[in-house]
């Protein structure tokens, strides 16, 4: 089992920066596709962005402002935010995959993914 717990959301105004933190335990998530995934209110649940080892894939309205990294010394997954927009307003998950092989063609899939966070609110003011 690995748990998930995310952390760093916050207000923020238009044009600002966050940094949002997944720190796992229970195993160690360095072989694990890790993705975050985010839901703003009345929406569903969509895919942001997603690493594996080495590839990365963003959702298109991220690319250039959102960086996801991971630590696997510290098994840590982070989701750096820049020039955040009113639209980004969610709550961020953090989401585990134990099979980093098939990472290519499931990377946005949330039912693919094995183990989640609780989520950290994420609110940009305009």
């Amino acid at each position: 089992q690995v748990q998930l717990v995310e952390s760093g959301g916050g207000l923020v105004q238009a044009g600002g920066s966050l940094r949002l933190s997944c720190a796992a335990s229970g195993r160690s998530i360095s072989y694990y596709a890790m993705g975050w995934f985010r839901q703003a209110p009345g929406k569903d649940r969509e895919f942001v962005a997603a690493i594996g080892r080495p590839s990365i894939y963003y959702i298109d309205s991220v690319k250039g402002r959102f960086t996801i990294t991971r630590d696997n010394a510290k098994n840590m997954v982070y989701l750096q935010m820049s020039s955040l927009k009113p639209e980004d307003t969610a709550v961020y998950y953090c989401a585990a995959d134990a099979n980093l092989s098939r990472f290519r063609t499931n990377f946005n899939l949330q039912d693919k993914y094995d183990y989640w966070g609780q989520g950290t609110q994420v609110t940009v003011s305009s």
